[in-house]
This record gives structure tokens, sequence and C-alpha cells, in this order.
């Protein structure tokens, strides 16, 4: 019943020797100690042979922490997933498989084809067959377009089966058991995936061969040379007699079983037989090219291939690109036959290499994150296509990667996505430094794409330099129609573009479900403009409990900020940065102050960058008096000048209004960011000790003499 948590914190500090991060935050010290270690180790940050502890011959560091490791960042050379697939830490890749849920990637830098292959090993463990969750990127301002691909395609579950995953010689052993597996099917299976009797006859005849064969077989055909061919004359003879229905690949649900994963190798000419597919995956037929194979480890052919590869009609019209000729992007037909001689139909790409549709399709991730990587163009319709089938995903974020108008692209292999039976898409953020359209036009387009979105952000520093001309809204925007969505949560940040309420207001009427609203950095055309949104919102989003604002001036907008605070239906209300206080009188905060004591239903007021001051925080105190009927159990009044001396009269008048109330008052949580507090250390300790007594407070160790000084240094 004793908590190990100081002991694990004093483990920190005695084999870490460095301050943790965010400690304020850390609720697991066991965690973190455990993760931050293995990662350390992994990496060669900590020395081992520099405790004594560790020095024991029969202790592995990386072998006893990784089952606690739930999260893992590899970065630079990828130095790690070459240490991870090494044969000595076998059973850690395999603990790992079981505990990992969110894969790293920061800083990457260009690394040769033995690195690459030791990532496709790690990825193919941890995600196909492990429980790898979120695949996550970011800082990488000159992204290898080939590694960059090849984590994505393998994220999203693909794995082309030419790509032999050698483990020292050997076939994936999973795989290897699952072939094994499906090798000993009735035959009578094969006649219900709709193949005759007498060729299903003839397969199974053919798989009477004894396994040592059998898998002599798939491990030469898999690490054949470039100059072996892979075909079976034998079987070439009867292949063309054999059509088969072909559809594009569809997404993978996510097991965590090895023994619910497809087959990751291809099947020999010879056996003829048939995958066995998982639930709610579509039939297909693997065939090999009668051409020569590629080379299993030429990982560059594949990743491209990739792009070249349309998926139900997602490019269905020419383009042209740099260094490329005019190509013809015509989607076949669902359910054409597989050609006879080169395997499932190709889009371009060199001989021999199996395009996408001919990739098997293993466990994917449901999240995936891109920070500060640029996206070219080609990688976009890479991403594009991977998407389109992507069931499995639910979280998409996409920040700060120069998408500019390739955002269409993108949400092409969305809305492919979306008309999926089984997508499970649920939330986009999509943030960058300059936006190429309207914001409210953008949000309007992602939505008539995404209806079942439930959590939609939108994020732009800046208009397009290009486009300083462009009309600031389209016109026609206010009169599109938006289809009913599922949306809950909308975020928005304009760069510095005005709000109109009209080219809102079809968003918000598709959106009877939305009960999050946050709107950044807008302009109000008119003083007008805000009644008008306050009257929409009453009208179209009956559910909206959390409304939110930030660097929007409402200086001059009292009488709309006081409706804000009185609305019986939201619960958390945020003005952030809104300069409330820049032209009011003392009037204002009194009646600010009676309002949320008459309103029972907000539970959250949030007022950081409004130049409180100790007076104006010390009256706030009164929200909590004896006659108050508040049911306020946060307020945030971080960056508003506060002091020590204002926040220990805070703290007394809320100590004595306990008092009165007999001990009981519903103020529960109290954020303190960046304020004055440094200036006099004594009263600020005595305040803060005194007022965790009453609630949680939460602050930081905020230098305001430098910050001052920063601020001067950029003026």
């Amino acid at each position: 019943g004793l908590s190990t948590q100081p002991i694990w914190r004093k483990l920190w500090d005695d084999v870490m020797k460095t301050r943790p991060p965010n400690s304020e935050s850390i609720t697991c010290w066991r965690k973190k100690f455990l993760e931050t270690f293995f990662s350390n180790v992994l990496h060669g940050v900590l020395d081992v042979s520099s405790d004594w502890r560790l020095q024991d011959r029969h202790f592995s560091p990386l072998l006893h922490s990784s089952p606690h490791v739930s999260q893992l960042t590899l970065c630079n050379m990828l130095q790690g997933a070459v240490e991870l697939t090494a044969e000595h830490n076998h059973k850690v890749l395999e603990n790992l498989a079981g505990s990992l849920r969110i894969l790293k990637f920061q800083h990457l830098l260009s690394c040769d084809q033995s690195i690459r292959r030791s990532l496709v090993l790690l990825l193919h463990r941890l995600i196909h067959h492990g429980s790898v969750s979120q695949v996550s990127m970011c800082s990488w301002p000159v992204p290898d377009t080939i590694l960059l691909v090849l984590i994505l395609t393998m994220s999203a579950g693909f794995w082309r089966s030419g790509n032999a995953l050698a483990c020292h010689g050997s076939p994936c052993g999973l795989c290897r058991e699952e072939d094994k597996a499906q090798s000993q099917e009735p035959a009578q299976e094969g006649a219900e995936r709709g193949c005759t009797a007498e060729q299903e006859g003839s397969a199974a005849e053919n798989q009477k061969g004894s396994p040592k064969e059998a898998d002599a077989h798939m491990t030469s055909v898999l690490s054949g040379p470039r100059s072996s061919p892979l075909r079976n004359p034998a079987s070439e003879e009867t292949s063309s007699e054999v059509p088969c229905g072909h559809t594009s690949i569809q997404g993978s649900s996510s097991p965590h079983s090895s023994s619910e994963q497809l087959s990751c190798h291809p099947i020999p000419r010879k056996t003829r037989r048939w995958l066995k597919p998982a639930v709610g995956r579509k039939r297909r037929c693997l065939r090999r090219s009668r051409g020569h194979c590629a080379d299993p480890e030429d990982l560059y052919d594949f990743v491209f291939t990739v792009a070249r590869e349309d998926n139900s009609g997602l490019l269905d019209k020419t383009r042209t690109t740099e260094g490329e000729s005019s190509e013809n992007w015509t989607s076949s037909s669902p359910g054409s036959p597989c050609t006879g001689h080169a395997g499932c139909k190709k889009r371009g790409g060199p001989a021999g290499i199996l395009p996408l549709k001919a990739a098997h399709r293993f466990r994917s991730v449901s999240t995936l994150e891109l920070f500060s990587i640029p996206l070219t163009g080609e990688t976009c319709r890479t991403l594009s296509n991977l998407l389109s089938s992507w069931v499995s995903l639910e979280n998409l974020v996409l920040s700060y990667n120069g998408l500019n108008a390739n955002i269409s692209c993108i949400l092409a292999g969305l809305r492919a996505l979306s008309r999926h039976p089984e997508c499970h898409f649920r939330m986009l953020r999509v943030s960058d430094v300059f936006s190429h359209m309207p914001c409210l036009e953008l949000v309007r387009c992602i939505l008539s794409a995404l209806p079942q979105l439930h959590t939609l952000s939108v994020s732009f520093d800046l208009k397009n330099q290009l486009e300083g001309s462009r009309p600031e809204t389209n016109p026609s925007c206010s009169e599109a129609e938006v289809p009913e969505s599922c949306l809950e949560v909308l975020e928005i940040r304009f760069p510095r573009e005005p709000l109109h309420t009209a080219f809102l207001l079809p968003v918000l009427k598709a959106s009877k479900s939305l009960q999050q609203l946050s709107l950044d950095s807008a302009t109000l055309p008119c003083p007008q403009e805000l009644g008008l949104l306050l009257e929409a919102l009453k009208e179209c989003t009956p559910n909206l409990k959390k409304l939110s604002f930030h660097d929007v001036n409402l200086a001059e907008h009292q009488k709309e900020v006081l409706l804000l605070l009185q609305d019986p239906g939201l619960q958390e209300i945020t003005f952030s940065f809104c300069r409330l206080f820049e032209s009011s009188s003392a009037e204002f905060l009194s009646e600010i102050i009676n309002t949320v004591k008459r309103n029972s239903s907000l539970k959250s007021l949030k007022l950081p960058g409004n130049r409180l001051g100790n007076h104006r925080l010390v009256a706030l105190a009164d929200i909590f008096s004896e006659d108050s009927s508040s049911s306020l159990c946060q307020l945030d009044v971080s960056s508003n000048c506060i002091k020590p001396d204002g926040l220990l009269e805070f703290t007394k008048k809320l100590e004595g209004y306990i008092q009165q109330r007999g001990g009981q008052l519903p103020f529960t949580h109290l954020r303190l960011f960046q304020n004055w507090l440094d200036q006099d250390a004594e009263t600020a300790q005595e305040a803060l000790r005194r007022l965790k007594a009453v609630c949680s407070v939460v602050n930081d160790a905020w230098d305001s003499s430098q910050a001052f000084a920063d601020y001067i240094s950029v003026m």
C-alpha cells in the first residue's frame, strides 16, 4: 500500500543526473524513469558503467526496461533501429512489440541501404506484428524521400511481397508460421472463394510437399538475386486461364495478436493457393510477375511505385510533374481480372516492380503525425494514395508541411477513405505558415469531403504572399451547402483574416453536434459581427459546451462578453489575450463578477493575457462569496502581471470565504503561469503554500526580467 514514487524520483536523480522537463506534470515516476532509461541506453546517452548498480553481468538494461516502454523516439541515422534489430536484442524487440504504442522519428538523416533494411525489420515487427498505434515524424527540413515514403507505406500496413524481410537469411518467423497455418486449410475453402473445384483440387495436390521443401522454396523466392526469374513453367501454363476478381486493397483492422495477421510472403506459383483474408477484407489474387523480379533490397523502386498507383480512381486525370512526362492516372474498374503475364495491373515504374495493389496488407497504425516535414507534390500523391484505403486511421496531424494547394490532393485520398464502410477516421489537424485559401472556405471543403469527422483543426500563420490581391472570401461560400456532419470540435486559427459570420453559418448549421468551438487570431470586420456570431451559435449549436477566443480584440465588445458569461449552456469560456480591460471601466469588472456569480453552469473561466494585475485578481475572489451560486471550478489567470503581494491578498480573501461557507468551496484549480512571482520570492512562497491548501495550483519558475528583456529585444 506504500507508494514507490519517491524511490523512482531518487533513482532519476542518482542515475540520470538531470532535471526532468515538465516534472510538475509527471504522474508516474516509475514509467518516466524506465522509458527514459531505455532510450538513453539505446542511444548511448547513458553510460551503464557509470553506476555500480548497473554493472551486474546478469542485468541487461534494455531487456529489463523494455516491457515498460510505451513510447520510443528514433533520431538521426536511426542507430537505435540498427541496435534493436541486432540478433542479441531479439528478446528486447519482442518485448517492445507488446508494450510500445507510440513510435516517433525526429531529426532524421539520410541513411544507407543496410540501415533502411534494419528499419524495415523494426517497423514490420512493431507495427505489422506489434502494438504500435501511433507514428509521429517531426523536424525533418530536407526529408529523404525514400525513407519518408518507406515509413509512411509500412505505417499504412503495406509491405511489398518481393521485399524479403530476411532476418539473418530466413523470412519473418511470424509470417512463416501463418503461411504454414494457411497451407493446412481444407481444400473446400477454395470453393467458397470463387475458385472451381478442379482448380482447388489441383492446388491441394500441389500442397502435399513437405513443409521443409515449401519453406526452402519460399526462402529461395524471397531472397533470390535480381537475375533469377521468379517463374514456374508448370504453373505459367495455366496462370492465364484463372482470372480472379481484382479490387484495390482495402485497409485492415488493428488486431493485437500475431495469429490475426495476414501473411507477408508471396505464395509460390507452384501451389496456386489462395490467401485466407482477415474478416472484412476483400479477397484478391496475388500473382508473381513472369519477368525478372526486382532486387528484394531495392526499396527505391517500391516506394515510388506507391505514388504511381491509383486507388479507387483517386487521381483520375492526367498530371504532368517536373522531370516527368505526362501520365494517365485512369483507374481500372473494380473487379477486372488480373492479367496473366504480369500479375495485377501496374501504373508506371520499372519493369518487374510489384505495384501497391500487389503488396500485402498488414496491421496499420491509427494515428499519423507529420510535424515540420516539407511534402512535395509527389510525396503528397503517395500519401493520398495510402490514405484512400487506410481504414484503421483515426487521427491525422499535418503541421507545417508546406502543403499549399497540395491540401486538395490529401483531401482526395481522405474523401475516398470516408466512403469505405470500415472507415474509422475521426480527427484532422492541419496547420501551416501560409494559407492558399480563406480558412472558412477550407473548413467548408474539408467538412464537405469528410462529414464523419469529430474533430477538425485548421491553423495558419499568414496569408499566401502571392495572393495578396485575391478577394478576402469567396462570395459563393455562404451559399454553398455543407452536408450534415458529426463534428464535435472545431478549431480555427485565422491568418489575421476577418471573421464573417455569414461564411461560418453553413458550417454551424451542418454541425448540430458541435460541443467545442475555438476561434484564434480573427479580426472582427464590424462592431455588430460578434453579436451576429452569438446569435448564430445560439440558433445552430444547442450542444455547445466550450467556447474559446484567442487573440481576438474584444475591448469594444463588453456587452457580448457579458452575454456569453451568462449563457446557461456553456461550461467553459476562454478569453485569451483578448484585451478585455484595455478600455473598460471599473464597472465592467463588477458586472463580470456578478454575472459569473449568478451562472451555476459555468465550470471553467480562462482569462490569460488580459492584464488583470493585482487589484482585478483580488476582485475576482468575490466570485466565491457567501451569496454566490457559482459552480466555477477552474480559473486561469496566467500572463496577467500578477505580483506576489496581490496573490497573497487573493489567497487571504479566499480563505475568508471558505470560513463563511463552512469549508465548502467549488473552486479546485488555479493556473498561474508566467506571472511576476519572482519579484518577491518569500511572499510568493507563502501565498502559494496557503493557496495549495485551498486548491490545486499550477505555476512555473518564470523569469519575468528575462521575459521583459526578450520583449524589448524584438520590438
